[in-house]
């Protein structure tokens, strides 16, 4: 038989030796990466059969379509971007002649590979610089990031970068690892630059609701006054009505429901120029804090699961979803953007302009809203822009939420001028990916915002925060009783609240106009703020100064009038007013709650706690005063001084902090958040104490904290990492 050309090559040339072998297992290895990089994957369509044009894929092309013209999920174009479009799932878009469908494959043959031939060695450097270079994973609306690609691709950068052993590389490699430092120290300027804007402009709108500064029409209340509550300085709008110039209640009533009314309407209007617009072929209910979100039928679709193009058919029928993302705080959207959904869009330029316009508005109209919320999301908006600055962060997802980390802790830093706390938020609240390093810039973040805003000082004190108190006499241990019934009745208090937000959101705002034309709710919550918000003056102050009196000790007492100081005979009529402010404030803080402005909800629900608290702290006052002789009272000093034994602002924060934890689930930052606004260790196990109990009692009456809700209801794609 006549043998081969390969046979009777093998039977001249013997047995190969070890280089022929390791030089023909080097070819192979170097045939099969080139095949890698010319191959083209095939994926079967689980929604749709139609066929289009073959395209091969590129940086531009959707993540869930096929090269073969099967269209798989189908993907929803996202915002546009300089350069490069994210729009990816469009197939007219520009395609690069590069793909990168296969580029692990790439990588793990470049690894295993052994150095190419002559005639080969070009192809496959260049291959490899390719791979160097195009390390951006493009990500589809309503997708999740790959965080093991991006760690990958993340991993080869670096590697690449510090191959380099001259004095350029070297370089190059000390300032790749010093632009997370410059990137998060821009993250906590910036933000407490936005933040003044915000403090500084809503103080003196907020204002103009009882007045204007004759002098200088532009000041705040307390500028005006120089920090007094009255002065001469301060005119009422019935002065340029009546003739002798003096004041005229129900004058002043009509201009302060004018502006409560024309302000919200206003604050909405800016918020509504978010308007988003996605397919319905995304299956999610709502994108913001409206929880009367529709939701599909769980029946209808599971009677089509057997029939993929009847439910394709009854998905293309669906209305198209809308959303506003610079509506609510948007707490509960950055904490799923940063466990790695894709929300194009949501903390952008665009949304940061408009939702800081609207937070300004929403805020001085005098509803039942905080900024501490917004300024979460207004800061990772920041972060989100800034990381453009570096090609490190900017084409990689999965490293650009480390910097999104730490622009949630500025936030909070700001917010209620707590560093700590803000780094302790991100780290217990908000962030899935939390690596050592992060921790550590987090923290240079929250002391570059807390002290540029100290720079700045936006409220003329020296102070980064309004309602900053210190307590000076000591707890009794009999108190302790009263701090768990209190945190005991703040998780009860935050409890309902979630209750009843769930419970209004899917009556009144399920009502067809309520949810076609968002404007008609806000105008209803702002005429019945209007109405009843004037004749209480705890109801007409705005949240933030509220708290402060509520917590802060007295240095004189009145017997006269309803106000916090009260002597012992006025202490039950003080009571009654601050029972008549908690159910109303509650009221309000509910159906205000969702509405289409920027709103955030810490801060009242801790006014809410507070007007509790200071409620329980004078009556437990009111005992130590009648009964000096009962027992657990034997050790308070009978001096005359009501407050000499039991100081109610105690009472007041800590049962502010009580509600904010029922609400929110905020535990070990919450402590820290109390005894960063008092710098008092003493009152640090009181605290403590009452947020613990909270949290306990929440938890058996209402497993979701509002977050959680807002992430259920909306059917968020979030894993949670605890």
């Amino acid at each position: 038989m006549p043998k081969s050309y390969t046979s009777q090559h093998s039977e001249s040339a013997g047995v190969p030796d070890s280089a022929d072998l390791r030089q023909r297992e080097s070819e192979a290895i170097r045939n099969a990466y080139l095949n890698t990089q010319q191959s083209r994957s095939t994926l079967n369509s689980p929604v749709h059969a139609s066929r289009t044009s073959i395209l091969p894929f590129g940086e531009s092309s959707g993540l869930l379509s096929h090269s073969d013209g099967l269209q798989g999920y189908r993907t929803v174009p996202g915002t546009p971007r300089g350069g490069l479009s994210r729009r990816a799932s469009y197939a007219s878009m520009r395609i690069r002649p590069l793909s990168r469908a296969h580029s692990y494959l790439r990588r793990s043959a470049r690894a295993a590979s052994i150095s190419a031939g002559p005639g080969q060695e070009g192809d496959q450097q260049a291959g490899t610089a390719s791979i160097v270079r195009d390390d951006r994973m493009w990500y589809d609306q309503m997708t999740s990031v790959d965080w093991v690609k991006d760690s990958i691709a993340d991993a080869y950068r670096v590697k690449e970068l510090r191959a380099r052993k001259d004095w350029r590389g070297r370089l190059q490699a000390s300032f790749d690892g010093a632009q997370g430092w410059i990137l998060v120290a821009i993250i906590g300027c910036v933000t407490a630059g936005i933040a003044y804007i915000i403090d500084v402009t809503e103080a003196a709108i907020f204002d103009y609701k009882t007045g204007f500064c004759s002098r200088r029409w532009w000041y705040s209340k307390r500028k005006c006054c120089s920090g007094a509550n009255v002065c001469e300085e301060w005119s009422r709008w019935s002065s340029l009505v009546t003739e002798d110039g003096g004041d005229n209640l129900w004058l002043d009533f009509g201009a302060f429901f004018i502006w409560v009314v024309g302000l919200a309407l206003l604050a909405c209007l800016v918020t509504l120029q978010t308007k988003t617009v996605i397919s319905s072929s995304v299956a999610i209910a709502t994108l913001d804090e409206n929880l009367g979100a529709g939701h599909y039928g769980k029946s209808e679709d599971h009677e089509d699961v057997l029939s993929p193009t009847r439910q394709a058919a009854r998905v293309a029928q669906r209305p198209p979803l809308i959303y506003y993302p610079g509506a609510g705080s948007g707490v509960a959207e950055v904490k799923v953007i940063l466990s790695g959904f894709v929300l194009h869009g949501y903390l952008g330029a665009r949304t940061l302009f408009y939702k800081t316009i609207g937070l300004i508005l929403s805020v001085g109209s005098g509803l039942s809203v905080g900024k501490e919320g917004p300024y979460v999301h207004v800061a990772t908006c920041v972060g989100n822009i800034a990381s453009r600055m570096f090609t490190k962060y900017s084409q990689n997802d999965g490293k650009r939420r480390e910097v999104l980390s730490a622009s949630v802790a500025a936030g909070v830093a700001v917010a209620f001028g707590a560093p700590i706390s803000g780094l302790l938020f991100s780290l217990e609240e908000v962030s899935y990916y939390f690596p050592p390093k992060t921790l550590f810039r987090t923290f240079f973040c929250c002391i570059a915002a807390a002290l540029s805003l100290r720079f700045l000082n936006p409220y003329d004190t020296g102070k980064i925060v309004l309602f900053e108190v210190r307590y000076v006499t000591h707890w009794r241990f009999f108190e302790l009783i009263v701090f768990v019934l209190l945190g005991v009745m703040g998780g009860v208090t935050g409890a309902l609240f979630i209750k009843a937000s769930r419970f209004w959101a899917t009556t009144f705002r399920r009502i067809p106009t309520i949810k076609k034309y968002p404007m008609v709710e806000v105008l209803i919550v702002a005429v019945i703020t209007g109405l009843t918000s004037f004749w209480n003056r705890y109801t007409r102050l705005p949240v933030a100064e509220l708290l402060y009196e509520l917590a802060a000790p007295c240095d004189a007492f009145l017997n006269t009038g309803s106000g916090l100081c009260p002597t012992e005979e006025r202490i039950p009529d003080t009571i009654r007013y601050l029972i008549a402010a908690f159910i109303l404030k509650a009221a309000l803080t509910t159906v205000t709650f969702g509405i289409k402005v920027p709103a955030g909800i810490y801060v009242p629900s801790m006014v809410v706690g507070g007007l509790l608290g200071r409620t329980v702290g004078h009556a437990v006052q009111l005992l130590t005063l009648k009964y000096p002789d009962f027992g657990l009272f034997g050790g308070c000093p009978v001096d005359g001084n009501p407050e000499s034994c039991v100081v109610p602002g105690v009472y007041a924060l800590v049962a502010a902090g009580a509600t904010m934890c029922g609400v929110t689930r905020l535990s070990v930052t919450l402590a820290v958040i109390l005894f960063e606004l008092t710098g008092s260790l003493e009152h640090v196990q009181p605290f403590s104490l009452a947020v613990l109990i909270a949290k306990w009692t929440a938890d058996a009456l209402e497993p979701l904290s509002i977050y959680d809700l807002l992430t259920d209801m909306n059917a968020y794609p979030f894993l949670d990492s605890k």
